[in-house]
């Protein structure tokens, strides 16, 4: 199944939902450039996380989990919302407990 199918996109593209859950989506507005230099300094501390996992270095891990945080901040995804219309935040919120459960629950 395609990721599009296995986790839809909500209609104002703001939210991708896994398991029921929203997770905000990166900033459509980052330059096509800019987005995958913040995607792959994302995976490279991802990578960090579990190297410093398996090896037992708490430090190491701190540091590589503090680069996954400011990647996924620069990437739009935490931290303040990428939209100007202010409209709350709904980021790790259950679909079915939001202004979107109707849409997810049409889904089905």
């Amino acid at each position: 199944m395609p990721a599009a199918e296995k986790y839809p996109t909500t209609p104002d593209g703001r939210y991708s939902v896994v398991s029921g859950r929203l997770w905000r989506t990166s900033n459509p507005a980052l330059a096509p450039d800019e987005r995958q230099a913040l995607v792959d300094q994302l995976m490279t501390a991802r990578r960090q996380v579990g190297a410093a996992k398996k090896s037992g270095d708490a430090d190491a891990e701190r540091y590589a989990r503090a680069a996954v945080d400011t990647a996924k901040r620069a990437l739009g995804e935490r931290g303040p919302v990428w939209w100007t219309d202010g409209t709350p935040d709904f980021n790790r919120c259950m679909a079915a407990n939001t202004p979107y459960a109707q849409w997810y629950a049409d889904l089905a």
